[in-house]
């Protein structure tokens, strides 16, 4: 995987940059690679902004375990976070366009997709038109026709409100996508959502959303295929996860527990490891070892934990962060710090820069 030099970047948190690349019709996307290993690309969902997202630390703890041995390519939708607005109404076309542009502009012959939410038909229709670049397919809460997301009334009442109102909007939707989560992270979340997208724009987006259909696709696609869904999932309901594995051929379908949508909130750790697996991790998947430190295998729940306290966090913050109860992070921390062999939430911070530096 190359960057062409010339590419302008922002450093931004322990190695990862931003970058931008020109799609075919001449519009600026913005593109952010973090971790080391093969290309896991992860099409961009409704809406998000690759600066301000990665600012949550249940965010980069979600990755943190993955990037150990893939490196994470994301990229800012058109007209969303950092890319430029895109001239026309954007469709299903134009996504599989920008995706296309993502992996021609690093040189990515063939390519593993993790496409989440909205990411998911995305990266469906692109393993089915493009079947020869797509090595493996993770899809998470993803669906196959939008018109099954909801109700037409549903629907109609959902866009409606974000163009009269996106601030009420933009909560509500917090309130959808993360059930389980604390009030401070749905703050955050319908912040972001805010700031990542005009009210018109998100509008758009979410009618193109339920627009969305892949299902005369599915048959075709032969990439080995992982669909993991939340069983109580309040977005995207779990019988169409269900669906999208009964009709890819080979799909292997894993079912989860909980009610959020947003794969970072709830139990995010059951969901690394599942993504881990199938990828070929080996069991206990570390980040890089430092020369002359004693391995430290922890997992992927732990690794969350680790980020989330190198990030200042204190144990009920992590709790509220990961959905859990304030004593289970409690658990989890003091198995850090026997694993690592360290006394202190400082050496622990310590050992996560380390381990996670340029």
């Amino acid at each position: 995987m190359t960057d062409p030099a010339g590419g302008e970047a922002r450093s931004l948190d322990r190695g990862r940059q931003i970058r931008f690349l020109v799609t075919p019709t001449g519009v600026r996307v913005a593109y952010a690679a973090v971790g080391q290993g093969p290309a896991l690309v992860v099409p961009a969902a409704w809406i998000g902004h690759l600066e301000i997202g990665w600012q949550d630390p249940a965010m980069r703890a979600f990755f943190a375990p993955i990037a150990a041995w893939r490196t994470v390519v994301a990229y800012d939708k058109p007209g969303c976070g950092l890319s430029d607005p895109w001239p026309a109404p954007q469709s299903l076309d134009t996504d599989l366009e920008v995706l296309q542009a993502v992996t021609d502009h690093l040189e990515l012959d063939r390519v593993d997709l993790l496409g989440l939410s909205m990411g998911a038909p995305v990266s469906l229709a692109f393993a089915a038109r493009h079947p020869e670049r797509v090595g493996r397919l993770i899809v998470y809460g993803g669906f196959a026709d939008g018109h099954q997301v909801a109700s037409a009334e549903v629907r109609g009442a959902m866009i409606e409100l974000v163009r009269a109102h996106w601030g009420l909007g933009s909560d509500m939707l917090a309130d959808i996508f993360l059930p389980d989560a604390s009030a401070e992270t749905k703050l955050r979340f319908a912040e972001l959502q805010r700031r990542s997208a005009s009210a018109e724009l998100a509008c758009e987006l979410l009618a193109q959303v339920y627009e969305l259909r892949v299902d005369d696709l599915l048959d075709r696609v032969v990439a080995p295929t992982l669909v993991l869904h939340r069983r109580e999932d309040r977005a995207i309901p779990y019988r169409l996860g269900r669906d999208l594995a009964a009709r890819i051929p080979g799909a292997r379908l894993v079912s989860l527990a909980g009610r959020s949508h947003w794969v970072y909130v709830g139990d995010a750790a059951a969901v690394v490891r599942e993504i881990l697996e199938f990828l070929g991790a080996p069991q206990g998947a570390l980040p890089p070892e430092q020369a002359g430190r004693p391995p430290a295998r922890l997992t992927a729940r732990q690794l969350q934990v680790a980020a989330l306290v190198a990030d200042g966090l204190t144990n009920r913050e992590i709790a509220g962060r990961l959905g859990i109860e304030e004593r289970s992070a409690e658990g989890h921390l003091e198995r850090i710090r026997q694993r690592l062999g360290v006394r202190s939430r400082a050496q622990i911070a310590t050992w996560w820069a380390s381990a996670h530096g340029d």
